[in-house]
């Protein structure tokens, strides 16, 4: 879906991995080496114009494909209807971090830390510390000074991304099925808050669907994705069932630092440091879901739009973090005395990026 025929496009695929080994050197690069030979980026829109993968076009699954035994089928609407962002909202967006306040906090920060170090080196992400420096239209601008094969590009970018949503879509899931399961046992109502985590899960399972129409990932990856995703959904399980008030925490801190990927991603767009995504078009899952109007579906609206969905993730678990996990009802879905008064909602007008606290709303 590139506009552009890089170099190792136009050569042999036996060339193109001689010239990515010889820039290789390390462990770390060897490690790096295999995450990104194990994506496959979809072809062009252009048949002839491959972007720089060896894999032969027949090779690409189409994992969208319609049903076969189901003629009487037109389309399966989404269950979730996503809210329409504006463009002045979403350029509003801020990296934001919550301070800790007390033991659960810091337990919550020191988990989702190790966790960034585990997955920025299983997918070579590097960027240099402090780069985000503000902007005068409310934007950031991320400045990274690393280069050769630790300078971020569209491949590496690509499996952060795929990587990251595969994992993101978890915590959701997990949480709804245990508050779920907690009903059903306790005879009582959960007061909204499954259907806001469900609608979570939803929202990220689509971020790894439109990411998926863009690159394949190979065995190595799915094997890697397979791994983080049994060790995380079992351990978020059991964290769930010990302190629901930890673990949204923890998903807050989570989305800021999804929050701060994206960010730099813009950012390098904009800085020119990834020329294949300039004029590179969002699939087109992408502008059915989140509306997209015509002028504005570009890769760099794509990651717009995705940022400001985890801003949102991460607005409503240090929310849902500062409650009380058994009584008190969802702020999100629920309808207030003065709607006038600001208050949370299901869309970004009233964001607050760390959370609203319990007084505010209830």
């Amino acid at each position: 879906m590139y506009p552009t025929r890089p170099l190792a496009a136009s050569l042999h695929p036996r060339a193109a991995t001689k010239l990515l080994n010889s820039q290789l050197s390390g462990s770390r690069a060897n490690w790096l080496k295999i995450c990104s030979a194990s994506l496959s980026v979809r072809p062009t829109q252009v048949l002839s114009h491959r972007s720089f993968t060896s894999t032969t076009q027949q090779r690409f699954k189409e994992v969208f494909a319609p049903p076969h035994d189901a003629p009487s089928i037109k389309v399966t609407p989404p269950a979730w209807h996503h809210p329409v962002y504006t463009e002045d909202q979403m350029k509003s967006i801020q990296v934001a971090h919550r301070e800790t306040r007390n033991w659960a906090d810091r337990f919550a920060l020191m988990m989702i830390r190790l966790l960034r170090w585990g997955m920025d080196t299983a997918t070579g992400y590097t960027h240099d510390k402090g780069s985000i420096q503000p902007k005068g239209d409310g934007n950031q601008a991320a400045l990274s000074q690393n280069k050769g094969w630790f300078a971020m590009n569209e491949r590496k970018w690509l499996v952060r991304f795929l990587f990251l949503e595969s994992v993101a879509g978890v915590p959701g899931m997990v949480a709804a099925s245990v508050r779920h399961l907690h009903s059903l046992r306790r005879l009582k109502r959960d007061n909204g808050w499954i259907e806001t985590l469900l609608e979570e899960a939803y929202n990220e399972r689509m971020h790894l669907l439109t990411f998926m129409k863009m690159a394949e990932p190979g065995r190595f990856m799915k094997f890697m994705i397979l791994g983080a995703q049994g060790v995380f959904y079992n351990g978020f399980f059991l964290a769930y069932l010990l302190s629901p008030r930890i673990c949204h925490r923890f998903v807050g801190y989570l989305e800021e630092e999804a929050v701060v990927t994206y960010t730099r991603a813009i950012a390098d767009i904009d800085a020119g440091k990834l020329p294949k995504w300039d004029q590179l078009e969002a699939p087109e899952i992408a502008v059915r879901y989140w509306n997209m109007p015509e002028g504005h579906r570009t890769m760099r609206d794509l990651l717009l739009y995705i940022r400001a969905d985890e801003a949102k993730h991460r607005e409503v678990n240090h929310t849902l973090g500062n409650l009380e996990q058994k009584v008190d009802p969802n702020p999100f879905v629920s309808e207030y005395e003065d709607p006038k008064k600001p208050h949370p909602t299901k869309s970004i007008d009233n964001i607050k990026s760390t959370g609203w606290e319990r007084k505010e709303v209830l």
